[in-house]
């Protein structure tokens, strides 16, 4: 921009480019400043293994993608996003050949689950027919006043989702396959099982793969960033690339500075400004585990034993639901296992562009202890043999990242850590710190818009979207937020 903006947002991840969005929306002069030579944060697509095989880095499925009220408005379709739904959303590899598995319907994963279908089938019925309220409700940034028809709804999921998921296993289901599907999608929330909230996180999750399905993006997430982009410059912002931001002075004189970036990051920009109370919180914010993650570049599909699990875009690869709990135990107390939760993600079964053709992509992580640098390929393609033997022999190239490499690749993932702070009871309570308003900031015109605000991570762009209306409301007056403006006729 040749004048100063009225707002500049650091960081083009997914919520740095909804807040620039719903900022330009108001008619307001945006820019966006990244480090990086391509703008995505955690929306990345790269060839890491061999030329043609598009990985992607970080975020891969996106179930919050589709059902967060940020990304409904923005909507997909008509920006040239084509998401694409795998026939099974997750499964759950168990030995002997038998899986647990969640289709997007509702009573067909029920009907697989034996005589636990009829519990499934309790759990979710309500929450997955008010799926959207449910996720209105918890994601906006004031607590929306619901129809009367979805309030049995919440109160259903808030009785249950507080406690810890073994519990809810337990108590809802008596079978293995049920246990450790829920289990399964609890484990995305890195965190010890046996802790409260991530009951919570295997329903919503769960409820997700029956309302509007675990999608991936044709192509690549990168695709899905990209298409952020185009919408910003179609409404007059910018994005500058390769811009690494470490002094907030920068932006002196700019009325409204949106921060995508780590509570730590902002506190080092600030600099002798910041506030030391304020900083003495963000000095006992927690970040959790990090992850170890490995791209394959594969000569023939993943030859899983259970034929439905080679149909889904996501498999949790653990065994049963106790293995699953040991297995996110130990990076929680500092410790490696030798049967880790595999979180995988086989997206050329939905999408043949990702490989030249008859080939196939496949990636996966573990959790590991928090700024562990540690290879844990082996103990991942252990795992995942265990379950489809004769994998490793169509491995033709492999790419891996440590902890470490996470967050050189990406500064907000702090010592691997990909939700940018624990998701714990208390610190998404006060995230990243107990304030009235936490995208508020000590500086004046500066909000903190990423992962480390409420709600908390997952790619739903609802941090940057509540942070741009504070900022809106705060610094421009402007109480009622424009919608997302429509994309331009094709």
């Amino acid at each position: 921009m040749t004048t100063k903006p009225d707002a500049v947002v650091v960081g083009a991840g997914p919520n740095g480019l909804a807040a620039a969005l719903r900022l330009s929306a108001a008619g307001l002069r945006v820019q966006v400043v990244e480090r990086g030579d391509r703008p995505g944060g955690g929306m990345r697509t790269e060839e890491v293994t061999l030329p043609g095989f598009a990985h992607d880095i970080c975020s891969a499925v996106h179930p919050m993608g589709v059902a967060s009220p940020f990304f409904r408005e923005f909507d997909w379709e008509s920006r040239g996003v084509r998401m694409l739904h795998p026939e099974v959303a997750y499964a759950h590899p168990l030995d002997g050949g038998d899986a647990a598995v969640a289709y997007r319907s509702l009573e067909q994963t029920a009907a697989g689950l034996g005589a636990d279908g009829d519990a499934y089938r309790a759990l979710f019925s309500q929450l997955v027919e008010h799926g959207d309220d449910v996720i209105d409700f918890f994601l906006s940034s004031a607590f929306r006043r619901l129809p009367t028809r979805s309030i049995p709804a919440i109160t259903r999921f808030a009785l249950n989702a507080l406690p810890n998921v073994r519990w809810l296993a337990h108590k809802a289901f008596e079978g293995e396959k049920a246990r450790s599907l829920i289990g399964g999608a609890a484990a995305h929330g890195m965190l010890d099982l046996t802790r409260p909230l991530t009951a919570g996180l295997g329903m919503v999750l769960s409820m997700l793969a029956h309302h509007r399905g675990w999608p991936l993006p044709e192509g690549g997430t990168q695709t899905m960033a990209d298409a952020m982009v185009t919408a910003l410059e179609q409404q007059g912002g910018s994005v500058e690339l390769g811009h690494e931001v470490t002094d907030l002075r920068e932006f002196d004189g700019v009325p409204a500075v949106l921060l995508d970036t780590s509570p730590g990051a902002f506190v080092a920009m600030a600099g002798d400004r910041m506030h030391p109370g304020y900083a003495r919180w963000v000095n006992r914010y927690k970040h959790g585990p990090g992850v170890f993650k490995v791209d394959w570049a594969l000569s023939d599909p993943v030859p899983w034993t259970n034929p439905d699990v080679r149909r889904a875009g996501t498999v949790h690869v653990a065994g049963t639901l106790s293995e699953t709990i040991a297995g996110e135990a130990a990076p929680a107390a500092g410790r490696l296992t030798d049967r880790p939760y595999v979180l995988a993600v086989q997206p050329t079964v939905v999408d043949p562009t990702r490989a030249p053709e008859g080939k196939h992509v496949f990636w996966a992580y573990v959790h590991v202890p928090h700024g562990s640098d540690v290879d844990m390929t082996a103990e991942i393609e252990t795992q995942v043999e265990r379950f489809a033997p004769g994998f490793k022999d169509t491995i033709l190239a492999r790419a891996t990242m440590t902890a470490p490499q996470m967050q050189q690749w990406n500064p907000n993932d702090v010592g691997g850590d990909i939700s940018n702070g624990e998701a714990s009871l208390r610190q998404m309570l006060a995230r990243p710190v107990p304030r009235w308003n936490t995208y508020s900031t000590p500086l004046d015109g500066v909000f903190l818009a990423s992962a480390a605000t409420p709600p908390g991570p997952a790619v739903h762009g609802m941090c940057g979207d509540n942070a741009a209306k504070v900022a809106l409301r705060k610094v421009f007056g402007v109480r009622t937020p424009p919608p997302l403006r429509p994309a331009p006729p094709a």
